[in-house]
């Protein structure tokens, strides 16, 4: 607080209007933290089920060292009741609606509607608007996702995507996970073409968003980015049956994540006086969040030479689509199974 102190005495307020300033400093970061909480946390749930589906594209154990390469495509649909959410003056200690009272706005996930929220620091107005959101009813983005068949009918899958740029927003994924088909100790189930497994895997997601430009005498405060990072670790039974060159699959998951938050992008003017930016990421620690998530999984796959189609419907809280093109390369000096 030291140094918030140093802000208002280089201005030669006199000590009464410093405690006051640094009053309501404190009720600004309490504003941010609450509109924070609110507009990021719908995305970071969504991202969740971006990474969940498509991690088994088949239970069927693969060969040896068999290798299988896929370029996917993930659609999530935005819901409606997460797109907004109301804000009220009695919501904010430092901030307050310019119009009215109360107030519609917009989600990370909502549309780009904006509504203006002002406030005194010292003696200077604060004025600022809401954020947008991402105005999308879809998010499409690309990934890559690999695998090879092991030892014991065990497989490695690895996935991967850059960083995609989306509409006021960037998203990025990676992960690894390891699954063991099952069905091989039932004779039986083999001989019908029906196949059982297991898998347990690690993503990371990042979600980040154009947040609040705050501006004030002072200085630019430094948080025109908010970024969502979510840790998730997943456990799923799949199960499936080969009809020719087709396989029915249908699966459950179990995922928990951890969801921190942290405001990045350049740092404000204000930064020479005080490090607003780092303040207010020590602040977000109160809003980290660990959820548990139970996706059902359904998938088609139609299998042409070496090359497989496939589409995934993962559904719970959220709706998410996977459509997948793979290509598999035969090791045939390796194909006998342990």
């Amino acid at each position: 607080m030291s140094a918030i102190a140093l802000l208002f005495s280089g201005r030669a307020v006199a000590q009464t209007d410093t405690e006051i300033a640094l009053t309501q400093i404190g009720h600004l970061l309490d504003d941010a933290l609450f509109f924070s909480d609110k507009y990021v946390t719908p995305a970071t749930d969504a991202a969740v089920y971006q990474s969940s589906s498509g991690w088994v594209n088949s239970p069927k154990a693969k060969g040896l060292f068999e290798v299988t390469l896929g370029l996917h495509a993930n659609v999530f649909f935005t819901p409606q009741r997460d797109r907004t959410f109301k804000i009220q003056n009695n919501d904010f200690s430092f901030f307050q609606l310019e119009e009215g009272t109360e107030a519609i706005v917009p989600t990370s996930l909502g549309s780009d509607q904006q509504v203006y929220l002002v406030g005194t620091l010292g003696d200077s107005p604060v004025r600022l608007e809401t954020p947008e959101g991402i105005d999308m009813q879809t998010v499409a983005y690309p990934y890559l996702q690999g695998s090879i068949g092991l030892w014991y009918d065990t497989e490695l899958i690895a996935k991967y995507s850059t960083r995609v740029k989306l509409k006021k927003s960037n998203y990025q994924v990676y992960g690894v996970g390891l699954k063991h088909t099952f069905s091989r100790y039932f004779k039986g189930l083999k001989e019908n073409n029906i196949h059982l497994s297991v898998m347990a895997g690690y993503s990371n997601e990042e979600v980040s968003f154009n947040f609040l430009d705050v501006k004030t005498d002072y200085g630019t405060l430094g948080i025109d980015e908010i970024t969502g990072h979510v840790d998730t670790w997943q456990f799923q039974l799949n199960g499936s049956k080969e009809f020719g060159k087709w396989e029915a699959m249908g699966g459950f998951i179990v995922n928990t994540s951890d969801i921190k938050y942290n405001v990045s992008g350049p740092k404000g003017t204000i930064e020479e006086l005080l490090p607003f930016q780092k303040i207010l990421n020590k602040r977000l620690e109160e809003i980290y969040k660990t959820k548990v998530n139970y996706i059902g999984e359904a998938s088609l796959r139609y299998t042409i030479g070496n090359f497989n189609v496939q589409t995934i419907l993962a559904f719970g809280k959220f709706v998410n689509t996977n459509i997948s093109l793979q290509y598999t390369f035969n090791n045939k000096q390796q194909t006998q199974k342990l």
